[in-house]
């Protein structure tokens, strides 16, 4: 990390130079989506990494220490976020807020080996084997980390509500399950340990069908999950393409209960979707914008870097956003006591807590564990439901949920085994 020396020369009976306090720079880069296939959840998540990375910077920095901050809405090209990271390597970057899986992925070797953490909004399995010493694991990712649930195990958590759910209802036989989302990394992710944990609990295997991640008519899928009898369709991908396709199975009355992944479902998912939406499934994995937490408090604070008048309703999405940097805020402030603001000491950070919430944040985000053999960071996952009791088309999603038209209900908690096969998978 670059030191600033100011230095002073002034006059008193002799020219004498003065050294004040050294400044310590402390270089975040921070890339997201605003513009690219994932902006829908883009302008959400990627304005609550900036509004909480602005907030701590105005609010004391690091132990004192302020951030120099790098934003890039890189459209979601994955070479776009290879180039510039290599661009901030040479600037001296110290850790990066990260988005998608594929740039993601791509470079788990280059930060491994530049010992630059990496703090991404992608959940993908692949980045929660520190050691390499997975079965099923491609690399290593020591310096790669993620708050929320990896997909593999959003996956399974919902194939375990599932299965409760059609022993609940009596129903004979096997029940189907079917993948669904775009032939991309981000929603494979959660193809394969899905159906290996669909088939271990006696579902039958329903082959994948394809569907972009920009959103269309979709009706071609739709009558093709229609032809399957498909009893669950797990929808991997993120939410303008999700509403999409559930507004068009809506119309084709195509029936099968959908499971949606964590960035696949929001307010703003359900606003869209209306009546599609209805009944949906989906992980989460923090707070919404009106439950009474104490960390409420602090959220409404930083939401007001971006929208001073406090207005603002901010679905889970930004709430997210906001969370990841400041388990990176605190994981730095104890580097800082400990040898120094670095990738290998700000990694070590991580390790420093279990069942760990940020200071002022109680309540929103959830509770992450992170160990030097085991990134899955939340394996305790809450699994919502969607209620959609009227029309959509009038009025903000604010007033939406404050009217009752659209609900978000707790329904299970899965507890995902730490399996040492399912690790880095």
């Amino acid at each position: 990390m670059p030191i600033l020396k100011l230095c002073y020369t002034v006059l008193f009976f002799t020219f004498t130079s003065i050294c004040f306090a050294e400044v310590e720079e402390i270089f975040v880069g921070n890339l997201y989506d605003m513009t690219g296939p994932t902006s829908g959840i883009g302008k959400f998540a990627g304005q609550g990494k900036i509004d909480a990375l602005e907030y701590i910077n105005a609010h004391g920095g690091i132990n004192g220490k302020t951030m120099r901050l790098s934003h890039l809405d890189y459209s979601y090209k994955a070479t776009k976020a290879i180039e510039t990271y290599k661009k901030w390597k040479r600037e001296g970057v110290t850790v990066i807020q990260g988005w998608g899986t594929a740039d993601t992925e791509a470079l788990v070797g280059f930060v491994s080996k530049d010992k630059v953490p990496f703090v991404s909004l992608s959940f993908s399995g692949r980045l929660t084997d520190p050691t390499g010493r997975g079965p099923n694991t491609l690399k290593a990712a020591p310096y790669n980390f993620f708050v929320g649930p990896s997909y593999s195990d959003g996956v399974r958590a919902l194939i375990q509500w599932a299965k409760t759910d059609w022993i609940r209802h009596a129903r004979s036989g096997n029940p189907k399950y079917i993948h669904m989302g775009d032939n991309h990394p981000y929603p494979n992710a959660a193809k394969a340990p899905g159906y290996e944990y669909a088939e271990e609990l006696d579902f039958e295997i329903v082959p994948p069908i394809v569907y972009s991640l920009h959103p269309g008519e979709f009706e071609e899928q739709c009558l093709a999950l229609k032809e399957s009898g498909a009893d669950y369709t797990f929808l991997a991908n993120t939410g303008g393409s999700n509403a999409a396709l559930l507004s068009t199975c809506y119309r084709l009355k195509v029936k099968t209960q959908f499971l949606i992944n964590v960035w696949g479902m929001d307010e703003n998912t359900m606003k869209e979707a209306g009546r599609g939406a209805d009944g949906v499934v989906w992980v989460m994995s923090t707070a919404s914008w009106n439950d009474r937490v104490p960390g409420m408090k602090l959220l409404r604070e930083i939401s007001k870097i971006s929208d001073p008048s406090g207005t603002l309703y901010r679905p889970v999405h930004y709430i997210r956003g906001v969370c990841h940097p400041y388990y990176m805020k605190e994981a730095m402030e104890w580097a800082d006591k400990n040898g120094g603001i670095n990738g290998p000491n700000i990694k070590k950070g991580f390790y420093q807590k279990q069942n760990w919430v940020p200071k002022g944040l109680e309540g929103v985000c959830g509770p992450s564990s992170w160990t030097a053999t085991d990134h899955r960071g939340q394996t305790l996952i809450p699994i919502y439901q969607a209620k959609v009791s009227g029309d959509t088309r009038s009025g903000g999603v604010s007033e939406l949920t404050s009217n009752g038209i659209l609900k978000m209900n707790k329904i299970f908690t899965a507890d995902i085994p730490r399996k040492a096969e399912w690790i880095g998978w």
